[in-house]
């Protein structure tokens, strides 16, 4: 082999999405901060994530993380989240895979039966308890960035529905979350592609009417989300949640920074109560319990930090290259699987 570029990467996915983890072939990203950092790739250099994403050696179906060194003291361990279409500030599905990843492959010392870390993350410090067991990280407990909500029962216009009321709140990134039911979802696994293509309308939809951005880091800024909520199940209480992520695909696990919206609008709405423990379903039926941990203030605005579990599991290693020759060194993509929004090598824009 003649590589001239070799990346070396763990697969993990949390209750079923895809988290791949950089471990190696990047040594360090310019930027002071971890989100100047995640500038940095977004603005000046997006290779490294359309190499990895892009076909042939990725899809529509797969984000990935690159781990860093932290950029403050207090931290054991930076991340930067990409997606399909962009650079998520959070992610609390990552945060468990890159968490199993440390831990599991020896990167960062494991403690049984729990061990305490810090992440730093573009959104801020994200702290993590996982416990662990025969060398196994069996959860992951984090604590997210507080969030908090922009709008409630806001009017939202979407061609050919009626008026719709969406809830605006950030939980890491911001989320416009519409009830499911409401518009005639069971949330089923059978409805997916009829939920993409309403939430990707939901998405621009609310982007073209509403400015959001969050008040202590403008750049942090619009809806990167559409979100479902369902109601409580009758048999278990469990809320069916499901997350649309552009180009055009589910989330497969119930979505941690989605869940944190979520908590946020119903935390000013009295509909949590201190110290309750709500379990979230996704529509393959895998779980994440949530809690508020603590209230916060964001800029003047009431906030809570959200706490939600779940589990990732390693379930392969690569070690990508790139032949000098090769005709796709930063990938490809095609409307056919990557949705009407992708051209070519261009993000959905």
């Amino acid at each position: 082999m003649r590589w001239k570029r070799r990346i070396t990467v763990v697969d993990a996915h949390a209750e079923g999405e895809n988290g791949r983890v950089i471990t190696g072939g990047v040594l360090e990203v310019p930027g002071r901060t971890m989100f100047d950092k995640r500038q940095h790739l977004q603005n000046n250099d997006d290779s490294l994530r359309r190499f990895i994403l892009f076909e042939p050696r990725g899809g529509p179906g797969v984000s990935v993380n690159l781990i860093l060194p932290p950029s403050v003291p207090e931290a054991d361990a930076g991340m930067i989240v990409m997606e399909s279409t962009d650079y998520p500030a959070m992610s609390g599905s990552n945060v468990m895979c890159v968490t199993t990843v440390l831990l599991e492959t020896g990167i960062l010392p494991m403690e049984e039966p729990e061990t305490r870390l810090v992440l730093d993350t573009p959104a801020g410090l994200v702290s993590v308890l996982a416990a662990c067991r025969d060398g196994r990280c069996e959860s992951v407990t984090l604590d997210n960035v507080p969030s908090f909500v922009d709008r409630l029962e806001a009017p939202l216009e979407v061609a050919d529905q009626p008026t719709m009321a969406i809830n605006i709140a950030y939980g890491g990134a911001f989320f416009a979350t519409v009830d499911g039911p409401s518009l005639g979802f069971a949330m089923t696994p059978d409805e997916a592609r009829d939920m993409v293509d309403m939430g990707e309308r939901i998405k621009a939809a609310a982007g073209q009417r509403y400015d959001v951005r969050h008040p202590d880091n403008p750049d942090i800024r619009d809806v990167t989300f559409a979100q479902f909520a369902g109601p409580p199940s009758a048999t278990d209480g469990a809320r069916r949640n499901a997350v649309v992520i552009s180009p055009g695909r589910l989330d497969r696990c119930p979505c941690g920074t989605g869940i944190s919206a979520r908590l946020a609008a119903m935390s000013v709405r009295g509909e949590v109560a201190a110290g309750q423990t709500l379990t979230f379903e996704s529509v393959i039926g895998t779980r994440f319990a949530a809690r508020v941990a603590r209230t916060a203030e964001v800029a003047g605005r009431p906030a809570i930090v959200p706490r939600i579990t779940g589990s990732a599991w390693i379930f392969a290693t690569h070690e990508f290259g790139l032949d000098p020759e090769d005709p796709f060194p930063e990938g490809f993509t095609l409307s056919d699987i990557w949705g009407p929004g992708m051209r070519g090598n261009n993000p959905l824009v």
